[in-house]
């Protein structure tokens, strides 16, 4: 199985494009998937420097209702004719920071036809599964870091219900796929027990402090390899790199094999 970056935060060499979002290309040994579709349609030129044919996909995966991650979706539609797209029956609903900034998705794109809504487990097909684990208990509880969902005319702090984690079984092993992770990626590890994990982590808000350590610790408890990205943050990651034993990067243009 092959993962590569196609739009992150950060670039592994001044050929990529990059910007705040996340989209990545998983190549399995039946499948050609698109993980989330970054913030614009970089992800499209980035992927021609790759020489990868994003036509060619055969499912889309999106994790979550914010626009970091849904912002290319139209112009994926545009370029791929056929490959269903799978995401929350909630990720439309309207997402903000704060009580100003709307972070949602796009709703124009809410009756395109190729859209499949999810519940809390769908079953793609043989090995490929989506799970939001909304039902599953939180030994760690993190808040919502100022996110919000608008109910009528107030907010409140988003659960993140629209959020699901792509689960793939191949040749013995649990890769799992996160988005942001908003859930807690301390949770989220030990809901799985995956042998990798790929995303973001969420904690660029988090300061370098003895909490981080305990976090870090922790999830170097697991036998777990980790390769995160985007909302972990550069200084948070390098900080939790000296205290963890498999931990890598994942920036824009670089593939790796899980």
């Amino acid at each position: 199985m092959k993962i590569t970056a196609l739009t992150e935060n950060t670039a592994k060499n001044s050929c990529f494009e990059y910007e705040h979002g996340l989209s990545l290309y998983i190549e399995t040994d039946n499948h050609k998937i698109l993980f989330d579709t970054g913030q614009t349609d970089i992800f499209l030129h980035n992927a021609e420097k790759l020489a990868i044919d994003l036509s060619q996909i055969d499912i889309a995966v999106i994790s979550h209702g914010h626009y970091d991650h849904t912002g290319g979706l139209s112009a994926f539609l545009e370029i791929n004719k056929t490959a269903p797209v799978y995401l929350s029956r909630h990720a439309f609903k309207p997402y903000y920071n704060g009580n100003e900034k709307y972070i949602g998705m796009d709703t124009s794109l809410k009756e395109n036809p190729r859209l499949i809504f999810t519940g809390d487990c769908t079953e793609i097909t043989d090995g490929l599964s989506l799970h939001s684990c909304n039902q599953a208990e939180k030994q760690f509880e993190l808040g919502s870091f100022g996110l919000n969902i608008k109910v009528g005319e107030s907010f409140q702090p988003d659960d993140f219900r629209h959020e699901q984690y792509l689960l793939i079984e191949e040749n013995g092993k649990k890769v799992l796929i996160s988005g942001c992770s908003h859930k807690g990626v301390l949770n989220i590890v030990k809901w799985f027990e995956p042998d990798v994990l790929i995303g973001g982590f969420h904690f660029s808000k988090l300061p370098l402090d003895e909490t981080l350590k305990k976090y870090a610790l922790y999830l170097d408890s697991f036998p777990t390899l980790y390769y995160t990205c985007h909302c972990t943050g550069k200084e948070q990651y390098e900080f939790m790199k000296k205290h963890m034993n498999r931990l890598h990067y994942l920036s824009t243009g670089k593939t790796i094999e899980a």
